[in-house]
């Protein structure tokens, strides 16, 4: 009676590759443990001595802060950092997000002396997480201000009735549903959520004047998310002093009482010891997640005039 061959030889080039495959996950997964072991083990950070500047990057949007968040508190625990530069590049991002930067920023400076130097641009969100600090340092050129808040819906009403889409939806109250892609808000919608953005936008302001020493008059005047030049910010007390991020350093050391003679030595953050899969794998989850959340309304602390961030003077 003639036997089956078996599933390996009559498919050889597939079971080499589910071979190869597991070799491979087998393989990396050790490499990653390994660089995981040498890299908590050789952070310099681990083992400072000497006195620095710490020194935190914000930079994009706006949306996620716990890693942010994580790298103040280690800093303002590490008794080495005397003083630490929050340098900022972003257009903004979510006011939860915004405000929590600005929170954990200003109990920083509680402990010890902070200053933020702003970059290409520090609007809006990005901004707001400049006021939590003690004194703020800009270019000339540097894109700020845009003290505003936003939130955008896509309306794709006449879309779906071309090509003949039709949701049904059951809902607890009248305004479950705001912000429905399939539909135009309601005027008693549109007013609703045009009391949460002045709500939003109020405490944004009450928050700059307290922060910069101004009025709320003096803010509410220029918060209606115009954009400012670093010069003209100065002008309006929205900073303190214009210089590029040397002199943001060099200014964290004077109000900490450092020996300015040389340049202090700055101090990052540890980067996280993750290993090769957990980096391709969490890169592939934020990608994915910062996708779907722009896909969703939010208030936002955002300055939408992107195109300025390639822009070149001539």
């Amino acid at each position: 009676m003639p036997t089956t061959p078996a599933f390996t030889t009559r498919h050889p080039f597939f079971t080499g590759f589910i071979f190869m495959s597991m070799f491979g996950v087998i393989f990396f997964a050790g490499l990653s443990y390994l660089i995981t072991k040498v890299a908590s083990q050789s952070d310099p950070f681990l083992t400072r001595t000497a006195d620095g500047i710490g020194v935190i990057d914000v930079k994009g949007m706006i949306t996620d802060t716990e890693g942010l968040l994580r790298n103040i508190q280690l800093f303002r625990q590490e008794e080495t950092i005397k003083a630490v530069v929050i340098r900022i590049d972003s257009p903004g991002g979510a006011v939860g997000a915004s405000q929590e930067l600005f929170t954990e920023i200003k109990r920083l400076g509680r402990d010890k002396p902070v200053v933020a130097s702003l970059g290409s641009v520090a609007a809006s969100g990005g901004f707001y997480a400049a006021i939590g600090a003690d004194k703020i340092v800009a270019s000339p050129g540097t894109l700020t201000g845009s003290m505003g808040v936003i939130m955008k819906f896509p309306n794709l009403e006449e879309i779906f009735q071309k090509i003949g889409y039709r949701s049904e939806t059951i809902k607890s109250g009248k305004f479950k549903d705001i912000g429905a892609t399939d539909r135009t808000i309601t005027p008693e919608e549109r007013a609703l959520l045009q009391d949460v953005i002045d709500t939003v936008h109020r405490q944004f302001i009450t928050d700059i004047a307290e922060s910069r020493a101004l009025t709320v008059a003096e803010v509410t005047k220029v918060a209606d998310g115009r954009i400012f030049s670093g010069e003209q910010a100065k002008e309006l007390g929205l900073i303190d002093e214009l210089g590029n991020f040397n002199d943001a350093i060099l200014l964290a050391a004077k109000l900490a009482e450092m020996d300015t003679s040389s340049f202090p030595e700055l101090v990052y953050p540890p980067k996280d010891a993750v290993g090769f899969l957990s980096t391709l794998l969490s890169t592939t989850k934020l990608n994915l997640f910062g996708t779907l959340q722009r896909m969703q309304p939010q208030l936002a602390y955002e300055w939408n005039g992107s195109a300025s961030l390639t822009g070149q003077i001539k």
